[in-house]
């Protein structure tokens, strides 16, 4: 047992001096599993704790540490700045005259003397003899019992008595949010921040706060600030996340870089294409980046490839997000197609540099996430040919090929897809690359063999779109934005402004739930980690696309899913019901989107919720001409015939050409062919909505996307009633682009 808890504590300090933070925690956990006194595992567990502002689960650690060992300098200082972090200074000070009668040097602590003097000069937080813990508590439980008037006056009466505690001006700036007061709110939190420069949640409190008045920029600042607090503050990461979309850097920003390459890190907190755009914008700033854009190389030199490829390799963010998501953007996937075919044309001359393959990792797996979109000259197919002829010879002479030339070849041709796969020595340089390429694959095809299926696929219609999402599984993704912590429906309908027309389904305290239609999983896990107590049943047609979602949800350690291969019109025969159901992006490819949609109410409990994402045929139209050129060319939908047609419309002048580039969906194969080359596509207008609702029986509850709802508000239009859908078709016609991803609504059965 010695033995065992020597090497964990071992690896775990290792982990932790090379930033892998998580992986050392489990480390020191496996010790103080097996020695809940460990003083080294429960010091560096405090350490942990107290970088992420957990300072007073930090103190607990440090005092264990000391119990059991009072000679280790480390465990002073660290248990004194967990005191000073918790501003006990009188504490403080006494641990450090009990450090020197230990016999400790002074000018071990003189840093520490130096943090506690220069602390006593911040305005102090309320302590214990100025200000009761019971009021805390009188004035939290006010706020959590929504009497936020009563809250916000004995706060005020609070603060003329003790003006700078800090906690008091925080839940008088919650208060005030919760009323829409935002301008009072800015107020209380600026405030927190004055008083306490060191306390997280009054930043990421002040960013909430900013979004509101629509000052997206000082927000991510305070986000920002946040983190640099605690680096594993869920909650700001997510905010943060949010605040990124659809932002447009004009300036460099490194610390920023740094935040948001620690928010692509996180498993949960962000989805990377949603903020690509804005990642870009601020990447465009690098000085490599803006010459390689403004003037490309033609790579005939090998010294400019290896100057570039290592000028690149040292921007993490952008190593970061190009391994995590397509890019959005055709002047870094021409740069990144050049750099490709350097890679390939220079191989053998290239030193094989740590910068070299890191870059190389990096590309290779942006490609395999963008599925090869990239188009390949006819050299370029020709040395890549004999390359693959060298690395099979390699294999057949016993030899294991050189990590760059392996690397190389994924980033044009996935591993999996050669026999000779298992049999590579998987060293660091090609680790990450041969996880996400093979080992993943590999866990994929096991999970499909494991899955149940209600009954075969027999409707031609669903036929053809299932081997559509076989070889296509829609969409690869990483990481997802999901919540800190589930909700209750009844929460869940107040934040989305849901309308009720039966009260009963907010009672629902372990909701039955549906996702027909969860394609690779990002639908189904993100409903199960948004409803408390949830049961989800998530269906599809295709098994590759459910290995897929399988594979995610128990790497994300999400238990409440059951995965199922069904088709829709067919579910009639499950024997279930549901307090909700959910399908979004499915309907409209059926051949007849209202049978299926009446399969779904019929499961569906009396006074259910339902929620439906159904193409728009205005916000389409450009999408509808591009089809139709495509039905003129009489263009299959092979990846070669996909590629072509996607290098003409990039080179195109047409608005509609031009406006296809904007989507996400252009940049990766799977993503090209839902939008364009789709084997069945329905598109509907709202009254066609409003009919379809009527003749099921449905009532319409709102639409999903919130900022949606707040332009429609905000519009000139007489007529702004959000539940109104005739109110929605007017403005639909004045605003034809603001359903471009599909209408998201929700609706509620409700039998006469």
């Amino acid at each position: 047992m010695k033995k065992i808890k020597e090497n964990q504590l071992a690896k775990g300090i290792e982990l932790h001096s090379s930033g892998k933070f998580e992986l050392a925690q489990k480390c020191y956990e496996a010790v103080l599993e097996l020695d809940p006194n460990h003083p080294d595992a429960n010091h560096n567990m405090g350490v942990l704790k107290l970088n992420t502002g957990d300072n007073l689960e930090a103190l607990l650690c440090f005092q264990k540490a000391l119990q059991e060992d009072q000679s280790i300098a480390r465990f002073w200082l660290s248990y004194t700045k967990a005191l000073i972090m918790l501003d006990r200074k009188d504490e403080a000070e006494g641990v450090l005259d009990q450090a020197f009668n230990f016999g400790f040097e002074e000018s071990e602590f003189c840093e520490l003397k130096h943090l506690l003097n220069s602390s006593k000069k911040t305005p102090n937080s309320y302590r214990g003899k100025e200000l009761s813990q019971e009021a805390i508590k009188q004035l939290l439980y006010l706020y959590a019992n929504g009497k936020l008037e009563e809250t916000i006056a004995e706060a005020i009466n609070l603060i003329g008595r003790f003006p700078t505690a800090f906690m008091i001006w925080n839940i008088l700036g919650a208060a005030n949010s919760g009323l829409g007061k935002q301008d009072e709110a800015l107020t209380a939190f600026k405030k927190v921040t004055e008083l306490n420069p060191n306390y997280p949640d009054g930043y990421n409190n002040l960013g909430v706060t900013l979004i509101e008045q629509n000052k997206p920029d000082e927000a991510i600042a305070a986000y920002s600030k946040a983190l640099a607090l605690k680096t594993n503050y869920a909650e700001a990461y997510n905010n943060l996340g949010h605040a990124l979309k659809g932002r447009v850097f004009e300036q460099a920003n490194p610390d920023l870089q740094k935040t948001i390459n620690s928010l692509l890190k996180q498993k949960n907190s962000v989805r990377p294409r949603d903020i690509a755009p804005a990642v870009i914008s601020l990447l465009e700033f690098e000085p490599i980046l803006m010459k390689l854009l403004k003037n490309p190389s033609d790579y005939v030199s090998k010294v400019t490839l290896e100057g570039d490829i290592s000028d690149l390799s040292k921007i993490p963010l952008l190593l970061k997000l190009i391994s995590d998501c397509p890019i959005p953007n055709l002047g870094l996937e021409s740069l990144f197609k050049k750099l490709r075919a350097a890679i390939l044309n220079n191989l053998s001359a290239l030193s094989p540099t740590p910068e070299l393959f890191k870059f190389q990792s990096a590309l290779a797996l942006h490609c395999f996430t963008n599925e090869y979109i990239y188009d390949v000259t006819s050299e370029e197919t020709e040395t890549f040919e004999a390359l693959e002829a060298l690395v099979l010879e390699s294999f057949r002479n016993n030899q294991q090929p050189n990590p760059e030339s392996i690397l190389c070849l994924a980033s044009y041709k996935a591993l999996h897809n050669y026999l000779w796969c298992d049999r590579l020595s998987v060293t660091d340089e090609i680790d990450e690359v041969f996880t996400r390429q093979v080992s993943e694959i590999h866990e994929e095809i096991q999970l499909r063999s494991g899955l149940s299926s209600l009954t075969p696929i027999s409707n031609d219609t669903s036929l053809v779109v299932a081997q559509q999402y076989e070889v296509n599984p829609y969409p690869r993704w990483t990481n997802l934005a999901l919540p800190a912590e589930p909700q209750p429906i009844a929460n869940i309908v107040e934040q989305l402004k849901i309308k009720l027309f039966d009260t009963k389904i907010c009672e629902t305290q372990a909701p039955n739930i549906l996702v027909a239609g969860c394609g690779t999983g990002q639908h189904s896990i993100g409903t199960a980690a948004t409803v408390k107590n949830s049961k989800i049943l998530a269906i599809d047609l295709s098994l590759t696309s459910l290995a897929y979602a399988k594979r995610r949800t128990l790497d994300l350690n999400i238990k409440n899913i059951e995965y199922m291969q069904a088709d829709i019109l067919e579910l009639n025969k499950i024997g279930r019901e549901f307090d909700v159901i959910e399908s979004s992006g499915v309907l409209h490819h059926l051949s007849d989107p209202l049978t299926g949609w009446q399969v779904l109410v019929d499961l569906l409990k009396d006074g259910g919720l339902m929620k439906i994402g159904l193409y728009s045929d205005l916000a389409r139209q450009h999408i509808v001409k591009i089809r139709d050129e495509i039905s003129q060319l009489r263009l299959g939908a092979s990846d070669l015939e996909m590629k072509s047609f996607r290098s003409f419309l990039t080179k195109s002048n047409q608005d509609h050409h031009k406006r296809i580039i904007n989507s996400d969906d252009f940049y990766s194969l799977s993503g090209m062919r839902d939008l364009l080359f789709h084997v069945q596509e329905h598109r509907f207008t709202i009254p066609q909505l409003k009919e379809c609702l009527a003749q099921l029986g449905l009532k319409f509850c709102g639409f999903e996307d919130i900022s949606i709802v707040q332009r429609f508000k905000l519009s000139d239009d007489q007529s702004k009633d959000p539940y109104d859908l005739n109110d929605w078709h007017k403005y639909e016609k004045a605003y034809p682009l603001t359903f471009a991803g599909m209408y998201q609504f929700w609706c509620q059965k409700c039998p006469p």
